[in-house]
C-alpha cells in the first residue's frame, strides 16, 4: 500500500473517529438527568442511578429524569425498534422534544402527565414509518401522595421491592406506540410501601446469559431483590452475560433509612485546617470498633478525606477552582485558606450510619458545609475526562466507594461503603 494511500486513510479515520466523538457528546447532552449524582430529600433519603451503555455509537435506547418540582420527579425510557440509525433517529427526535416539552411546563408551573403522552404521540407519529413501533415508558412519581402514575407502550416489566420483601411486577398498559395508535391508558400504583424500584429497556432482559438457554430474564427479579444499589445489581448483571447484545439502558431507585436507630457517630467541626485533620482522626476512631477490614477502612478513609476538604475549601470559604490554581500558581495558598477561615464562622457536620440490608453491612456517611453549594450537573465534565485536574477529588471519592450523592443544593454529600 502507496504512503499515499497509507495518509489518506489516517485522515479519514480520524475523521471519522472525531465524528463518532461528536455524535456520542450530543446523544449525551440530549439524556436529560436533573439527578446527576444527587438524592431527593423528602420524607426519605431517596437515591436514583443509572445505567446508560448503548452498544454502538448511535443508540436506539436514551432516558431522562427530571426535576417537576418539590414533590414530583419525571421519568422517560425510550427504546428504538432494531438498531442503528433509523432507531437512533427516531428514539433521539422523542426524547429532545419530550425534555423541550417538560423545560416549558417547569417554567409555566404547568404539568401534565396526560398533555405530555399526547403531545409526543402527536408529535413522533408522522415521524414514524408504517411499520415501524417504539417502546416507551412515560412516568412520574409524586411523593406527597405517594403515587406512581405511569403510561407503559410496550416495555419490559417495572420491578418494585416493598417492605415485606415481595417483588411487584407492573406490565405494560399500553402496546408499542406506532404510526397508527391513538388511545392511551394512564394508571396509578401506590408506592408508599415499596423501598426500591427498577426500570429497565429490553436490552437487559433479552441478553443471553452463561446458562444454557436463558436470558437474563430468569435472573432479575432474584438479582434485583438482592440488590441494596445499582451497584449491587450492576455486578450480578455482569457476573451472568458474557457480553452486551444490545443497548443497555436501567435506572434503579432506592431509599435510604437513615434514622437514628442506624446513627453511630455525629460531629460538628470548625472550618479550619487544623479540622480538616481532626475530622479524619475522628472518623478512623469512630469506625475502629467495628472491625472492618483495612481496603473498607482505607477506601472510606479517603472519600472522607476528600470530600471533607472540599466542604472546607469549596463549601464553607467558598474558594472556586480557578482561585486556587491561581493561588498555587503563585505559591499563597495556604495563606489565603489561614485568611479567609479567620473570617468564617461556619461549621460542617458529619453523620455516620450503618444499615443492614439481607444479608450485607453498608456504611453510609453524610457531610455538610453552611456554603452556597454547587451545580452537580458539572460532575458529568468531569467524570467524562478524568484526567482534567478539576474535580479529581470528587472522581476519586466516586472510584473508592459505592457512590456518592449531593443534596439538590449541592451543599450536603452522603456516601457509600459495602462492608
Amino acid at each position: 500500500m502507496s504512503q499515499q494511500r497509507l495518509k489518506e486513510l489516517e485522515k479519514s479515520e480520524a475523521y471519522a473517529s472525531y465524528q463518532t466523538s461528536l455524535a456520542f457528546e450530543k446523544e449525551l447532552n440530549i439524556l436529560r438527568n436533573d439527578f446527576y449524582y444527587q438524592m431527593i430529600e423528602s420524607k426519605t433519603t431517596v437515591l436514583v442511578d443509572f445505567l446508560y451503555r448503548p452498544l454502538d455509537t448511535l443508540s436506539g435506547d436514551a432516558y431522562s429524569a427530571r426535576r417537576i418540582d418539590g414533590n414530583r420527579t419525571f421519568y422517560l425510557l425510550v427504546d428504538g425498534m432494531g438498531k442503528g440509525v433509523s432507531a437512533s433517529l427516531t428514539t433521539v427526535a422523542m426524547t429532545t422534544f419530550i425534555n423541550h416539552l417538560i423545560d416549558k411546563m417547569i417554567t409555566y408551573e404547568s404539568f401534565s402527565m396526560d398533555i405530555v403522552i399526547q403531545e409526543s404521540m402527536e408529535f413522533i407519529k408522522p415521524i414514524l414509518l408504517d411499520d415501524e413501533v417504539l417502546a416507551i415508558d412515560y412516568i412520574c412519581f409524586d411523593s406527597y401522595f405517594g403515587v406512581l402514575e405511569y403510561a407503559k407502550f410496550g416495555m419490559p416489566p417495572f420491578l418494585l421491592h416493598d417492605k415485606s420483601d415481595n417483588i411487584i411486577k407492573i406490565k405494560s398498559n399500553n402496546m408499542p406506540m406506532s404510526k397508527w395508535y391513538k388511545r392511551y391508558t394512564v394508571d396509578k400504583y401506590n408506592v408508599r410501601n415499596i423501598e426500591k424500584f427498577l426500570f429497565y429497556s429490553d436490552g437487559i432482559v433479552e441478553n443471553s446469559t452463561k446458562e444454557s438457554n436463558l436470558t437474563y430474564t430468569a435472573f432479575i427479579e432474584d438479582d434485583f431483590k438482592n440488590s441494596f444499589t445499582r451497584e449491587d445489581f450492576k455486578e450480578k448483571f455482569y457476573a451472568r452475560i458474557e457480553e452486551p447484545e444490545d443497548d443497555l439502558t436501567l435506572i434503579f431507585i432506592n431509599s435510604l433509612d437513615t434514622d437514628s436507630e442506624n446513627l453511630i457517630a455525629q460531629e460538628s467541626f470548625e472550618t479550619s485546617l487544623d479540622a480538616v485533620e481532626k475530622a479524619s482522626l475522628w472518623y478512623e476512631s469512630s469506625l475502629k470498633d467495628f472491625h472492618l477490614e483495612q481496603k473498607v477502612m482505607d477506601q472510606a478513609g479517603i472519600v472522607f478525606t476528600e470530600l471533607f476538604m472540599n466542604a472546607y475549601e469549596h463549601g464553607n470559604l467558598g474558594l472556586d477552582s480557578k482561585s486556587k490554581h491561581q493561588y498555587l500558581e503563585e505559591d499563597i495558598y495556604f495563606d489565603k485558606l489561614l485568611e479567609l477561615e479567620a473570617e468564617s464562622t461556619k461549621k460542617i457536620a458529619v453523620s455516620i450510619y450503618f444499615l443492614q440490608e439481607l444479608s450485607n453491612r453498608y456504611l453510609i456517611t453524610k457531610i455538610c458545609d453552611e456554603g452556597n453549594g454547587f451545580d452537580t450537573q458539572i460532575l458529568s465534565q468531569i467524570f467524562r475526562n478524568s484526567k482534567k485536574f478539576n474535580g479529581r477529588g470528587v472522581f476519586v471519592s466516586r472510584k473508592n466507594s459505592m457512590g456518592i450523592y449531593y443534596n439538590s443544593k449541592g451543599n450536603c454529600v452522603l456516601f457509600l461503603n459495602k462492608l
